[in-house]
């Protein structure tokens, strides 16, 4: 029947699941079944309901929490951390956030396991991403997971069906776009493009008419709350974003790609997460992987899905960042030019900007 929800649809299920705190069932086609939680959103009594099932739980975080914490990730990109009898939430949740890593450093060495396969534990990292959690999930086995999910009324989630949603980007569709006047343009517009998973909502602002049949000024921009918003100066987003703007109202056309992709891709919550481990000592790309993220988790590659959609196949970006170049000329969009934008450097993001040259390439 079609009432019956696809992958998709379960799949963001399961993410909504997660971020109550509600765990899920991950299965794959031997039948082999774990149960995910949350580590971040876990509440005593179901870690307590977890333990009970038997079985061997482990703490998944990953490969790069596991180097913060010296422990051996012998699954590579990951690490099924063993927890102690005696551990409480508590300690589950200082594996998994490294708020607290300096002043209470871990007690170790941390075991991990190393035998068995780690498939289903990493579709539970990637959930736990998509959802802008920490990456990290109390994960223990059950027999036979979808007779579990069933009696226990919890979502079930299938690997081989999973793994290639979670890996690829959702496919993105126009949902209105109406006249838009603005400081920098009274011929403005505003295009609305939602995903097929569920996702966050992305935009695209259109300035004056530009021609489909030349390269167009165009700006990929993640969004920023704290600098698009707040006039943060901890980094140059905002100027970036009024500055786009301002030279595509000068020129009389452009676009400007509005991507809801807030702290690089790992959520507002994440982002203020990294920002206190920043107060601690730590730059940009070190705070990123002590909370066990990489240094970029965007998927640039939306913006050119919308430039498509739009109509254009080549831009002249504005950029100083190598890697949008890089993937607009692979995913199809000529980049005729790249067009400088460097604004916005203050004393509380010069180190930061210092950092983003150094390791992330930036030409600034």
């Amino acid at each position: 029947m079609s009432l019956i929800p696809d992958i998709t649809e379960l799949l963001a299920r399961a993410r909504a699941d997660l971020r109550m705190g509600v765990p899920v069932v991950l299965t794959d086609d031997s039948g082999f079944g774990v149960l995910a939680a949350s580590a971040e959103t876990l509440s005593p009594q179901r870690l307590a309901d977890l333990r009970r099932l038997g079985g061997e739980p482990v703490v998944t975080i990953t490969g790069r929490r596991a180097e913060t914490l010296k422990a051996r990730a012998y699954d590579g990109d990951l690490a099924r951390v063993l927890i102690p009898e005696d551990a409480d939430l508590g300690w589950v949740q200082a594996v998994s956030d490294p708020s607290d890593d300096l002043s209470s450093p871990m007690k170790g060495p941390l075991m991990t396991k190393r035998q068995g396969n780690a498939h289903l534990h990493r579709i539970a990292i990637a959930l736990a991403k998509s959802a802008r959690l920490l990456p990290a999930a109390i994960v223990v086995q059950v027999e036979d997971g979808k007779t579990f999910a069933a009696d226990h009324g919890l979502t079930c989630i299938d690997h081989t069906r999973a793994a290639p949603h979670l890996a690829g980007r959702s496919a993105l569709h126009e949902v209105v776009a109406a006249r838009l006047p603005m400081e920098v343009s009274e011929a403005g517009r505003l295009h609305v493009f939602r995903p097929e998973d569920g996702g966050e909502e992305h935009y695209a602002v259109e300035i004056g008419r530009p021609d489909r049949d030349k390269p167009v000024l165009a700006r990929l921009h993640s969004a920023c709350f704290t600098g698009d918003l707040m006039g943060s100066l901890k980094c140059d987003c905002g100027p970036q974003l009024r500055g786009a703007l301002a030279q595509m109202g000068s020129e009389g056309a452009g676009v400007l790609l509005y991507l809801n992709q807030e702290g690089r891709g790992i959520g507002l919550a994440n982002k203020m997460r990294a920002y206190f481990l920043q107060d601690q000592g730590f730059d940009t790309v070190e705070a990123n992987h002590r909370l066990g993220f990489e240094d970029d988790e965007r998927d640039f590659r939306l913006g050119s899905d919308i430039l498509k959609s739009l109509g254009f196949n080549s831009v002249r970006l504005l950029t100083n960042n190598p890697a949008k170049i890089a993937m607009m000329e692979r995913t199809g969009i000529a980049v005729t030019e790249r067009v400088p934008l460097k604004v916005g450097e203050t004393a509380h993001n010069r180190a930061y900007l210092a950092t983003k040259a150094a390791k992330s390439g930036h030409l600034l």
